[in-house]
C-alpha cells in the first residue's frame, strides 16, 4: 500500500512538472524579428581582443563580477557586429539566453515595451527551470503576459524566475541587448535604464550576464557610467593599432579581387577610415560598385583623396561622396531621390520595392509617379532590400537616416517630412478601398478558428500583399499625423462608412492584429471631430 502511495505521489509530481514545462507562452508579448542576425557578425579574425575580453567577463568566476557589460562608442565603430558575434558564439555553445535588438526603422513595433517579456520568453525556451518558475508567476497573475509595464516585466518576469533557478542547474545565462540608443526618444528607454541601473540588478545570479551596446547618449551615460554593477567599455578607447589591423583585414578581404587595388591602396583606405568600420564598409562598397564610365582606381581616388568638409564628420563626407556619384544634382533627380527616401523613412514598417511602388501610385503629386527602383538600385552601399523586390528596404546603418534628415549635414540631399504623411495616409486608404473584399483568403468555412486553418499563413501571404497588410495596420497612424482635410475625410468614409469596415476587421483578424482596430477607430473619430469646428 505504501509503495502504491509513493508511486502515485511520484507520478503526480512528474505530471505537474510536465504541465509546467508545457506552459503555453503564445499570449506573451513578443518582439518578432528582434533576435540574432548572423549577417552582422564580425569578419573572422577581427576584433579578437574585445571579443576575448567579453568572453573572459562571461566566464569570470568571481561572485562579485559585474553582471552588466556596457559596450559603447560613436556610430560606425562596429558595436552591433561585436554584439551579434558574441550572440552567435553563445548560441553555438548553448549559453545564449536571449538576443534583443532595437531598430529605429520599426517604430510601430514598440520594442521597448516588449523588451523583458521577449527576453523572459526566450529564457523560458532555453532554461527549463526558468520556465517552471515563470509558470508559477503567471499562475498568480496571468495579465503579466502582455503588460507594457517595464518595471513589472523586469521584477516579475526576469528577476523573480531567475531567483528560483539554482545556479547548479544551468551554466552561464547570457542576454545580449543591441543598440539601446535606437529605442527612440529618451522617454522610451527611461524605465529600461532605471531597472538596469538599479541596485537590484547587482543581485542577479552570479551565472547571469547581460551584454548591452549603444552610443554614449547623455541619458544612457548618466545611468550606466556610475552603476557599480556595470562594466563600461568604450570602443573609442580600443588601441588604434588593433582597430587599424582589423580594418585592414576587412578591406583586404572585400577588395581582394579588384584590379589596381594592392597593399598600398589598402593601407591608404585603412588610414582614411580612422577607426570607423562603417566608413570602411561604405568605402569598399563604393569602390566595388560597377559604375558606367568610371574605373576602380578613380573611385578609389574619390574615397581617399577627397578632403573632409569643414564641420563634417568622416561618415558625412563618405555619404556625400557616394550620393554625388549616384544621384544627379539635376532638379528632377534630386526631387525623386528625396521623395523615395521620404517614403522609406516615414513608413512605420519597412516595405519591399513592390510595396513602395504599389503605395506610390496613389500619391497626389505628379512627380511621385515613377518606379522607385530608378533611385534605389543605385543605393546598394546604403540600403538593404534593393536587389530583391520581396525584401524590405531599410538603411544599412542608422547614421544614414541621421545624415539625410539633418539639413545642416546633408545639404542638397536633405529629406524632410513635407507632405509625406498625407501621401501615405491617402495611399493606405486607396489601397484598402481597392484591395479589401469579402473572404479575402478564400477560406472554405467560416466556422473554423484561424488557428484551425492548416494553411492559413500561406493563404495570408498569397492574398494579403505587404502594401495591403501595411495599409490595414497603419492607415490610422498616418491619418493622425495629418491635419484635417475634407478630401482625405472622404477616403476615410469610403472605408468606415460601408461594408468595407467589416472586410478590414477580417483582414486584421487574419493578420493577427485585430486588437488594434479599436484604437485606430478611436483616433479616427478624434481626427474627424475637427470637421465640426471648420464648418
Amino acid at each position: 500500500m505504501q509503495q502504491y502511495r509513493d508511486r502515485a505521489v511520484r507520478d503526480t509530481h512528474i505530471n505537474v512538472y510536465r504541465v509546467l514545462e508545457d506552459l503555453n507562452l503564445d499570449g506573451m508579448a513578443y518582439a518578432s524579428g528582434a533576435g540574432l542576425n548572423t549577417t552582422k557578425k564580425c569578419l573572422d579574425g577581427t576584433r579578437g581582443e574585445i571579443l576575448q575580453g567579453i568572453v573572459d567577463w562571461i566566464h569570470d568566476p568571481d561572485v562579485n563580477a559585474p553582471r552588466i557589460f556596457w559596450l559603447h562608442g560613436q556610430a560606425g565603430r562596429g558595436k552591433s557586429a561585436i554584439a551579434h558575434t558574441i550572440a552567435l558564439w553563445l548560441k553555438n555553445v548553448g549559453g545564449l539566453g536571449s538576443c534583443f535588438c532595437f531598430a529605429r526603422d520599426r517604430p510601430m513595433e514598440c520594442r521597448e515595451e516588449k523588451i523583458f517579456t521577449t527576453i523572459s520568453r526566450d529564457l523560458a525556451d532555453h532554461v527549463p527551470a526558468f520556465r517552471r518558475a515563470l509558470a508559477s508567476v503567471f499562475a498568480n497573475n496571468h495579465s503579466l503576459m502582455a503588460t507594457p509595464d517595464i518595471i513589472q516585466q523586469w521584477e516579475m518576469l526576469v528577476l523573480a524566475p531567475l531567483s528560483q533557478v539554482l545556479i547548479g542547474e544551468t551554466g552561464h545565462i547570457v542576454v545580449v541587448i543591441d543598440a539601446l540608443d535606437e529605442s527612440g526618444p529618451e522617454p522610451s528607454r527611461s524605465h529600461i535604464l532605471s531597472v538596469l541601473g538599479s541596485p537590484r540588478a547587482a543581485k542577479l545570479p552570479s551565472n547571469f550576464r547581460l551584454l548591452m551596446t549603444s552610443r554614449s547618449l547623455p541619458d544612457i551615460q548618466d545611468v550606466l557610467s556610475i552603476a557599480p554593477h556595470v562594466k563600461a567599455v568604450s570602443l573609442d578607447d580600443v588601441p588604434v593599432a588593433f582597430t587599424e589591423r582589423d580594418i585592414r583585414l576587412f578591406i583586404s578581404v572585400q577588395l581582394k579581387d579588384l584590379e589596381d587595388i594592392g597593399e598600398r591602396e589598402v593601407s591608404q583606405i585603412t588610414q582614411k577610415a580612422d577607426g570607423l568600420f562603417e566608413w570602411a564598409r561604405l568605402a569598399c562598397e563604393y569602390i566595388r560598385q560597377d559604375t558606367a564610365g568610371e574605373r576602380v582606381k578613380e573611385r578609389f581616388s574619390n574615397v581617399t583623396v577627397r578632403v573632409s568638409r569643414e564641420g563634417k564628420s568622416l561618415l558625412d563626407t563618405m555619404y556625400h561622396t557616394i550620393l554625388e556619384s549616384v544621384v544627379s544634382k539635376r532638379p528632377t533627380a534630386l526631387i525623386r531621390f528625396c521623395s523615395v527616401m521620404q517614403q522609406v523613412f516615414h513608413t512605420l514598417e519597412p516595405l519591399p520595392i513592390d510595396g513602395l511602388n504599389a503605395m506610390r501610385r496613389h500619391f497626389s503629386h505628379k512627380h511621385s509617379n515613377f518606379n522607385v527602383a530608378i533611385v534605389l538600385r543605385f543605393l546598394g552601399p546604403l540600403l538593404s532590400g534593393i536587389t530583391n523586390c520581396t525584401l524590405p528596404v531599410r538603411p544599412l546603418h542608422a547614421s544614414f537616416s541621421d545624415f539625410l534628415t539633418d539639413q545642416s549635414r546633408s545639404g542638397d540631399y536633405f529629406v524632410g517630412e513635407a507632405d509625406i504623411q498625407m501621401d501615405i495616409a491617402v495611399a493606405s486608404l486607396c489601397v484598402l478601398c481597392g484591395g479589401l473584399c469579402f473572404n479575402i483568403c478564400d477560406l472554405q468555412s467560416s466556422y473554423l478558428l484561424n488557428s484551425e486553418v492548416p494553411d492559413l499563413a500561406e493563404r495570408v501571404k498569397a492574398k494579403i500583399p505587404p502594401h495591403l497588410s501595411y495599409s490595414c495596420q497603419f492607415w490610422a497612424k498616418h491619418l493622425q499625423a495629418t491635419k484635417f482635410d475634407p478630401v482625405l475625410a472622404e477616403h476615410v468614409k469610403d472605408i468606415v462608412g460601408n461594408e468595407r469596415i467589416l472586410f478590414w476587421f477580417e483582414a486584421l483578424s487574419l493578420l493577427g492584429v485585430l486588437g488594434n482596430a479599436a484604437a485606430a477607430l478611436l483616433s479616427t473619430g478624434r481626427w474627424l471631430q475637427v470637421s465640426k469646428s471648420v464648418r
